[in-house]
């Protein structure tokens, strides 16, 4: 496995990686268990914290800088860089702050005896995380987890190896110990051994479906607790009575943001008969005023892919729906850039029998559905294999409510487009994944809740 920054835009290799090797594992490893063993019994949590509050403040103060790295390494708008740099310290305040509440011991009121559960430390954790979000698929779980008393190796996206390091290189800068995060550019056999390794406690894994298979594969054989967040193919459903100014104010960030790279973007539209024509209209003005360019020029709006693997991909997701019968609104059409460019694309009258229905396209394309009533927007959300998000717009909130409890999905948010804060729990169901990050719930992943009871005489 190769580890390189090939920056998509110039489509030139600007760093290059070193495999690391065994004999660096069992070093890592060691240090990192030799940590565990010093935290497990819960101390040190005041200095953990100051490590963590001192790691925010270095997010804030070199946002530029580590942006610059990330866009450089995966394609982003430098403007989304930074604001992904802002909510990864955003997390460290969060985190610092509730840390005591949420790892004090929870006592059990009964008339038996006395009871209480202490949360505690479980040992080293292995992190296997993706390339679209380069910060904050870290910060998400290590945060939590440091504080935690759980300390963490890293096995980050091949494409963007040079913002991995940077983010563990920061954490050591806040003044981590060594074995508190380290960042391994390790083929997946040696991610296979490093689960396997008895030091290992549990595995948190963001990717794709096939990745969290193979790997939830390893834990489960080797015993060990795992977390998985494998993508979706969100719905967006809006109501008959939505206001169409309002939801075409949110169509760029519900879909291109990103450049469409987002696990929780919506990436199908189901919209009611009344508004269809309408809405398509302004779809498409909204996907025809992008600006497509450098993205570290402020004034693009429209970023390349991250890599031409991926570019190559979508275009045949798109072609297999376009020969099953899909339509194309507009786009689809190669663009005159030499980074990895994809015109952004809407596509309509995908049936359930087209390949392409079941399937996530990871890129600026939508994909609108009509329907008649309420019920059959439902019925067409849920006949997906995945279910990690979704949005429902319109104007009474109530309605929209119950139209969201009926939605088999891990997270549903209204008349908003996707959203990530550090208190808002993160995950979903079905091939979508297990577990939770983010919250009080992703600090509680990967902890043991100790029970301590003494009856009474």
């Amino acid at each position: 496995m190769a580890y390189q920054t090939i920056n998509p835009y110039t489509n030139q290799v600007e760093h290059e990686y070193q495999q690391t090797t065994d004999e660096e594992i069992e070093q890592t490893l060691t240090a990192a268990h030799a940590l565990y063993l010093k935290w497990r019994n819960g101390g040190e949590l005041a200095e953990r914290k100051q490590i963590i509050t001192r790691l925010g403040e270095l997010l804030r103060e070199r946002k530029h800088e580590l942006a610059t790295i990330m866009t450089h390494d995966m394609g982003k708008l430098i403007g989304e860089s930074e604001g992904e740099v802002e909510l990864c310290a955003s997390f460290c305040d969060y985190y610092v702050e509730r840390a005591d509440q949420y790892l004090a011991p929870t006592p059990i009121y009964t008339e038996s005896g006395n009871g209480y559960v202490l949360h505690q430390a479980t040992g080293i954790l292995m992190a296997v995380e993706p390339w679209n979000f380069p910060f904050y698929q870290i910060a998400r779980v290590f945060i939590p987890n440091f504080l935690a008393g759980n300390p963490m190796v890293l096995k980050d996206a091949s494409n963007c190896p040079t913002s991995a390091q940077a983010f563990a290189d920061l954490v050591k800068e806040a003044g981590a110990p060594e074995g508190s995060l380290t960042n391994l550019f390790v083929s997946y056999d040696q991610v296979g051994a490093i689960i396997a390794d008895k030091r290992v406690q549990g595995v948190c894994l963001t990717g794709s479906e096939r990745g969290g298979q193979a790997v939830a594969t390893e834990a489960a054989k080797n015993l060990k607790k795992s977390t998985m967040e494998l993508g979706g193919n969100d719905a967006f459903i809006v109501l008959p009575d939505a206001d169409v100014d309002e939801l075409a104010s949110i169509i760029y960030s519900a879909r291109l943001y990103n450049a469409g790279q987002v696990c929780t973007s919506s990436k199908r539209f189901i919209i009611p008969d009344n508004l269809y024509d309408e809405f398509l209209e302004r779809a498409k003005e909204i996907f025809s005023s992008v600006k497509m360019g450098d993205p570290m020029d402020p004034s693009t709006t429209l970023a390349p892919m991250n890599s031409e693997k991926a570019k190559r991909k979508l275009q045949k997701q798109v072609d297999l729906a376009i020969a099953n019968g899909a339509k194309v609104v507009y786009g689809n059409q190669p663009v005159d850039l030499e980074g990895q460019f994809f015109m952004p694309t809407i596509l309509t009258d995908i049936s359930r029998d087209n390949p392409i229905f079941d399937q996530e396209m990871f890129g600026p394309v939508m994909s609108v559905y009509k329907y008649h009533d309420v019920q059959e927007a439902i019925d067409i959300a849920n006949d997906s294999s995945y279910g990690l998000g979704n949005t429902v717009f319109g104007k009474n909130v109530s309605e929209a409510r119950k139209v969201a409890a009926q939605i088999d999905t891990g997270m549903s948010w209204i008349n908003s487009g996707w959203a990530s804060l550090p208190e808002l729990p993160f995950g979903g169901v079905k091939h979508s994944g297990y577990g939770r990050e983010l919250a009080e719930q992703g600090l509680r992943s990967f902890i043991n809740d100790h029970l301590v009871y003494e009856p009474e005489n």
